[in-house]
């Protein structure tokens, strides 16, 4: 089905089996810079799943360049360690690679004993809060022969490949970057003397490991950063790493510290492939495009349209490894779908913990989370069809239960509907066409429609109840906020009513902002109608810029807290709060609503009363479990266990994990 995606490659002198490969993305597995079973686990599902290359890393070429958080290959004593995961790699068929890491300024001074980072120039960095010291001749010389000695060390652990990290903003991307490189000698001014270090790196490095291992390198397509270097730069920058000795160019998007997203679900898919087919022409080794490449017919359009010669499989892998296997089967509504929230991986690297996945459970957990056929199998009602009924179903199906699922609206997904309506969300409705896919292929009944009672348990005698009843929205205790008139963010997220020229929205929390956002989209142009009038110059692109963010509503949220979305995660919350921004949507915060009456909502401020009238009046307050069922069963004394927001109001990972997990204690 997917003749290019699977078919070989070769770089260097060894054969890749198909175009997919698994990046090196920062885990967090251990605080020690040392590789534990966690890793290995993790990276046999990797290669066992089907990819190509797996690739492990970021690893450390020497402490300051990666502390204590990173892997580390700084030493010989590592070597037994990375040869057997590159054993456990190699043993389930992918290729093992290995990226080396270096910081620079990027370096956190409290995961280098309190040492100052080392950089080009002493530039103070937003990333890592410091000024890093100026690195000397000497510093540059031993950095080089760290990234040399360490590829050494790589190949005596029997990695088949080697990758520089050139990216994201960390060492060599600072040597390159006008912006954070004012050195006077030979490695700075001129773009041939930025360009001096890194090129004399990867001499260094292709010297150590020799001329038959494949030697790649990570590299920005475009920095994304103003005043640094951009995609007229970087095809220069590539053709240089080339004839410097590297065997493929791995292209990805721009900083840590740039102000367009890279990684999140509003990055559209497969948006920066641009960027590695910009690279590609300028370049004769093969070429990996990068980031938000989700489904496979997304990769093989790369690769049929001339984009890129193979394709990176990031936090795609992290939701289902297996994403090779079943597209190669044919069976892509059955791949576990990465929606780029970010909330297990990118949200939990930035706050020090290890990475899980949001809608895998078993990603970290491939050793503890296994799902083992019963002994005992036992029928099943699995009572919601949310995502933690549906996690329940499918995973207490996969053990061999006989399960079937009770609905009371007319189709599965619950507040999947709802979470997925904001235009930036609708990723979300990927689970919706996973779990119908899991259903049909595990064979599961699936009753809508119907409203579940103890009389129809009593019926059904079932061996055990899984109760995902979910929640309802909350009415906060406003005067007024029972009124009809008065909608809820579910009922305008679901539904998508017809609203006023002037909405006021309470609750400043990630339901309210998204709300806000869903809002304020509306009226705006399109993104085919804006290509269209861009492509025809029909008007002037400030005109189209503006009308891009220019919606039918206006819209104003009210929020208790002295700072709004505070549970939003912490590597999306400035793109949501940039966007709500760009769409003019005006938020007051450590604001008290007093009183909602027919659109006029008055409300305490800084020791003040005021008020305003609006058209359309939203509450986004919160959520309250719904229990009913539950409790009945329990009265009745009906073995049952309650999943998801019918425990308390939660994220949906706690929906999804938590359906997993009771099943397997089943």
């Amino acid at each position: 089905m997917y003749r290019y995606l699977f078919s070989p490659i070769t770089i260097n002198r060894l054969e890749i089996k198909n175009r997919i490969a698994y990046p090196s993305l920062g885990l967090l597995f251990s605080y020690d810079s040392k590789l534990n079973d966690r890793y290995t686990h993790f990276f046999r599902e990797r290669a066992k799943g089907g990819a190509g290359i797996v690739t492990v890393g970021p690893v450390g070429v020497d402490f300051l360049g990666s502390g204590i958080l990173a892997l580390s290959i700084a030493r010989d004593e590592a070597i037994p360690d990375f040869t057997k995961v590159t054993g456990i790699i190699k043993e389930e068929g992918a290729r093992a690679w290995i990226q080396l890491f270096h910081a620079g300024a990027y370096s956190h001074p409290f995961l280098i004993d309190g040492k100052d980072p080392i950089a080009p120039s002493a530039v103070y960095s937003k990333y890592a809060k410091t000024t890093p010291r100026e690195m000397t001749i000497e510093d540059i010389h031993q950095v080089q022969e760290a990234f040399a000695a360490a590829a050494r060390r790589a190949v005596v652990a029997g990695f088949d490949g080697v990758e520089i990290i050139g990216s994201a903003g960390y060492l060599i991307t600072q040597f390159l970057s006008p912006l954070k490189n004012h050195r006077t000698d030979q490695y700075g001014g001129s773009f041939e003397n930025r360009l001096r270090f890194p090129t004399e790196l990867i001499a260094k490095v292709r010297d150590a490991v020799g001329p038959d291992v494949p030697l790649t390198i990570r590299m920005a397509g475009n920095d994304f950063v103003p005043g640094s270097n951009t995609d007229t730069d970087t095809p220069k920058i590539a053709a240089a790493y080339q004839a410097a000795g590297v065997d493929a160019i791995n292209v990805t998007g721009g900083w840590h510290e740039s102000r367009v997203p890279q990684l999140p679900m509003e990055l559209p898919r497969t948006a920066y492939a641009f960027l590695a087919r910009n690279i590609k022409n300028a370049v004769t080794v093969p070429v990996m495009a990068s980031n938000r490449i989700a489904s496979p017919d997304d990769a093989e359009r790369i690769l049929r349209d001339g984009y890129a010669d193979m394709v990176n499989l990031g936090r795609v892998l992290i939701a289902d490894p297996q994403w090779p296997v079943k597209a190669f089967e044919g069976r892509t509504s059955e791949i576990r779908p990465c929606v780029a929230c970010s909330q297990g991986c990118t949200d939990e690297i930035f706050s020090g913990r290890p990475v899980f996945c949001v809608g895998n459970p078993r990603a970290g957990f491939e050793a503890e989370r296994k799902i083992i056929p019963t002994d005992s199998p036992k029928r099943i009602m699995v009572v919601g069809a949310g995502a933690a009924g549906l996690e329940a179903a499918v995973t207490a199906a996969e053990r061999g239960h006989r399960v079937e699922i009770f609905e009371k609206d007319s189709d599965l997904g619950g507040q999947l509907w709802i979470a997925g309506a904001p235009p930036h969300k609708r990723e979300l409705l990927e689970f919706i066409r996973y779990y119908r896919a899991m259903v049909n292929r595990c064979q599961i009944p699936l009753h809508l429609n119907t409203t579940v009672d103890i009389n129809l348990i009593r019926e059904k005698a079932p061996g055990h109840v899984i109760v995902a009843e979910g929640a309802r929205a909350l009415i906060p205790p406003i005067p007024g906020a029972d009124s009809p008139e008065v909608l809820n963010a579910w009922q305008v997220l679901k539904d998508n009513p017809m609203l006023g020229k002037r909405v006021a929205i309470i609750g400043g929390g990630a339901v309210g902002l998204e709300t806000a956002l869903f809002v304020a989209a509306k009226g705006t142009l399109t993104p085919e109608v804006l290509h269209f009038l861009m492509a025809y110059d029909a008007m002037p692109p400030e005109r189209l810029k503006a009308l891009m963010f220019a919606g039918t509503s206006s819209v104003t949220v009210f929020e208790m807290l002295d700072k709004a979305g505070k549970d939003v995660g912490k590597s999306t919350r400035w793109i949501l709060m940039d966007r709500l921004n760009r769409y003019g949507v005006t938020i007051k915060t450590g604001t008290r609503v007093l009183s909602i009456d027919n659109g006029k909502i008055t409300w305490e401020q800084d020791g003040e009363n005021r008020s305003d009238r609006f058209d359309t009046v939203i509450l986004a307050s919160g959520s309250l479990s719904e229990q009913r069922l539950a409790k009945a069963m329990a009265d009745a004394g009906i073995p049952h266990t309650v999943v998801g927001d019918g425990i308390k109001p939660g994220k949906l990972n706690d929906a999804i994990h938590g359906g997993f997990l009771a099943a397997l204690g089943l």
